[in-house]
């Protein structure tokens, strides 16, 4: 290398110049060569990203928590706003619940639709909160909106309230215990607001059901006396919510099977009583409860003849028979068109059944005991077993009376008008009154559903129909 040096003219640097450059050399390509903190920067790319997005989810879940409180606090609000028994505007309702909750500045707008028998309120509510990080990809802001909706809508309702009134709610204050619930029942769902909407067909039964005269005799019956007006329906009608008015109906015997060592005769098979008969399709509380309170228990128990006259009470089939009885005076004009038709989107059908036991055994008397005006006069007044007992050697006892119905035969009728009933859309509310299990397992059968259905003991019958009551009046959640 000195030697080049000198031949182009230049004098070779000195042994510390060389060791100097050398090193510097052997540095550069140290450097050149190492790969050592590449990733030093790769990381610190990535921890830049991970705190960008990271800050990004922070932001959108700050949005979200945001929009979650305002629509829980729309959805109460429409919920306050579209109460039938709210007496405030909708809007100030929606802006009260808002201002409570400062949340003012997100409620955009409100809009209600009010009428005689509903209220529609629906809400829409926006947020724009600023951001913190999704600045980063151009979000200033992150924007979130919410919409809710509310209908309650009392449509025309058809209830048949069935009352059980037979012997056994002689005990534990039952029948006092009903009296007040059925009332708060009545009380509730007749309220000012339903004027003209909601029929009730009170249907009292024990052993049979009294339609009474002025629903009774436009039947075809085989009318045999005026104590009494049950007709005995077929068990093949057990399949159909109708009673078959082209049918000869036979009027049920007059008589007591029930004996307690006297005479008596208000037990008789078909409840003798007025207040004992059906009241068809009316909305006079007052009446109503009237009724209900001179009830008292009597006779065995026939749930399926009751839910039977509480289903054909419903079905559209009968419309002609409430105009005619529109047409006597016997029901109120405000009904006419009902029962409307099973597909009617506007119109309610519901049942109320109650009873506080089970199917038994029902016996009449033999048609030859019961086949002339004075025998039909004699069982009016003596009861079955009192004359028997001291006119008929007990031998020959069992020859006057046959059974009709027994437990089990009322648990399959009780089955089948139920299923009818539940094909044609009606609503069936149960209750099981201090029942054993076998009554509550027919009973939850009939109802609609397993929540329709409700087992209760002593006061809590007052809550369950007040429950039943206030389901009337649905309030549901549409958005």
């Amino acid at each position: 290398m000195c030697n080049d040096l000198e031949r182009i003219g230049r004098k070779p640097p000195s042994g510390k110049t060389a060791r100097a450059a050398r090193r510097l050399r052997r540095n550069t390509d140290h450097f050149v060569r190492d790969e050592d903190g590449s990733l030093s920067i790769l990381s610190i790319f990535t921890v830049l990203m991970v705190i960008a997005v990271g800050g990004l989810g922070v932001d959108f879940m700050i949005a979200e928590y945001k929009r979650t409180n305002m629509q829980n606090t729309l959805d109460r609000a429409v919920l306050a706003a579209a109460d039938l028994e709210q007496v405030l505007d909708p809007s100030v309702v929606v802006v009260d619940y808002f201002d409570k909750m400062n949340m003012s500045d997100t409620l955009t707008n409100v809009d209600a639709d009010t009428g005689l028998n509903y209220k529609d309120v629906t809400g829409t509510a926006e947020s724009n909160d600023p951001a913190n990080f999704t600045s980063l990809v151009g979000l200033d802001s992150i924007k979130t909106s919410s919409l809710s909706r509310a209908i309650e809508r009392i449509a025309n309702v058809e209830i048949s309230l069935v009352l059980d009134i037979s012997g056994s709610m002689a005990s534990n204050n039952k029948m006092a215990n009903l009296q007040t619930a059925a009332n708060t029942f009545i009380d509730t769902v007749l309220e000012d607001d339903n004027e003209d909407l909601i029929s009730i067909s009170l249907v009292p039964y024990s052993e049979h059901v009294n339609a009474g005269p002025d629903l009774a005799q436009h039947f075809n019956v085989n009318w045999r006396h005026g104590y009494s007006h049950c007709l005995e329906i077929d068990a093949n009608q057990f399949d159909s919510t109708e009673l078959d008015m082209n049918r000869y109906y036979e009027q049920a015997q007059h008589f007591q099977w029930n004996y307690a060592g006297w005479n008596a005769r208000d037990d008789t098979i078909c409840p003798r009583y007025s207040y004992e008969r059906i009241r068809p399709l009316t909305q006079d509380g007052n009446a109503l409860k009237w009724q209900i309170g001179q009830f008292q228990p009597r006779a065995g128990t026939s749930i399926f003849l009751g839910m039977k006259w509480a289903t054909a009470l419903l079905s559209p089939g009968h419309r002609p028979l409430v105009n005619e009885m529109i047409s006597d005076g016997d029901v109120s004009g405000t009904f006419s068109g009902r029962p409307a038709n099973w597909n009617d989107e506007e119109t309610l059908k519901t049942i109320v059944l109650m009873t506080d036991g089970q199917h038994d055994r029902s016996y009449r008397l033999q048609d030859w005991a019961y086949d002339s005006s004075s025998e039909v006069s004699h069982w009016n007044s003596y009861n079955l077993w009192y004359y028997l007992q001291r006119n008929v050697n007990r031998y020959y006892h069992s020859s006057f009376y046959w059974q009709k119905y027994n437990a089990d035969m009322g648990d399959q009728l009780l089955d089948r008008i139920c299923d009818a009933a539940k094909a044609k859309g009606i609503v069936i509310w149960s209750i099981g009154f201090e029942v054993e299990d076998h009554g509550a397992d027919v009973m939850q059968q009939c109802a609609s559903s397993p929540a329709h259905f409700y087992r209760v003991e002593g006061i809590e019958i007052e809550n369950a129909f007040y429950s039943i009551a206030r389901a009337i009046n649905q309030l549901r959640l549409v958005q």
